[in-house]
């Protein structure tokens, strides 16, 4: 029991550190929150979180392959650098066209915001290789067993990690109501930037 209670924490705050700096994910569900309403913002990070959860489901399986397999890895990357690229792109124009035109609060759809956190969370491919990793040290540290149980907790830990700091953003950039509103127009191009440090980063991880 002890040691499934080591793992769950030791899980989820690795996957809050990872969830808090900002980034593609956390910065769309201020985002979302901002133009939505703060329940489509939720509603996003809960898509987020179920994509997450399925992510480290995989993770989960093929982490000894990974180990054993780098170059899947650098397939990953590969794919990654291209996907941020395009990304980039995307939110700069994005943002460039949002800027001539007023910004208008609305309530949206919130199966479209859940979506839209699906997507997103799938797209981000780095998700895999990171719970791999944190499995196999887990497993090195000795609390982290492959059995049912453990799996369960592992991946429970990861999509509730996730889910809080998409949340925590979330509300907090909806409290500030309409103050949010610069942060609004200038949210593509935050997210562009984003997306420009995390294709550099990829890059890094590639050839070094």
């Amino acid at each position: 029991m002890t040691h499934l209670l080591t793992l769950f924490f030791f899980t989820f705050l690795a996957a809050f550190g990872a969830s808090v700096p900002p980034g593609l994910l956390n910065m769309n569900a201020a985002k979302t929150s901002v133009e939505k309403g703060k329940s489509n913002g939720i509603v996003f990070g809960l898509g987020v979180s179920v994509m997450v959860i399925f992510q480290t489901y995989i993770a989960v399986r093929i982490a000894k392959y990974l180990s054993r397999n780098p170059e899947v890895i650098g397939m990953l990357l590969q794919i990654a650098l291209v996907v941020f690229a395009i990304l980039a792109i995307f939110f700069f124009l994005k943002g460039k066209k949002q800027n001539d035109h007023p910004i208008d609060f609305e309530q949206g759809k919130k199966r479209s915001s859940f979506t839209k956190g699906l997507f997103l969370a799938a797209i981000n491919l780095l998700t895999i290789p990171y719970y791999s990793g944190v499995n196999s040290v887990f497993h090195t540290q000795g609390f982290m067993n492959y059995k049912v149980i453990d799996e369960v907790i592992f991946i429970l830990a990861a999509g509730l990690g996730t889910f809080l700091v998409m949340y925590l953003y979330a509300f907090y950039f909806n409290k500030m109501e309409r103050k949010t509103n610069r942060f609004s127009k200038n949210s593509n191009y935050i997210l562009s930037g984003l997306m420009l440090v995390l294709l550099m980063i990829t890059l890094i991880k590639i050839f070094y």
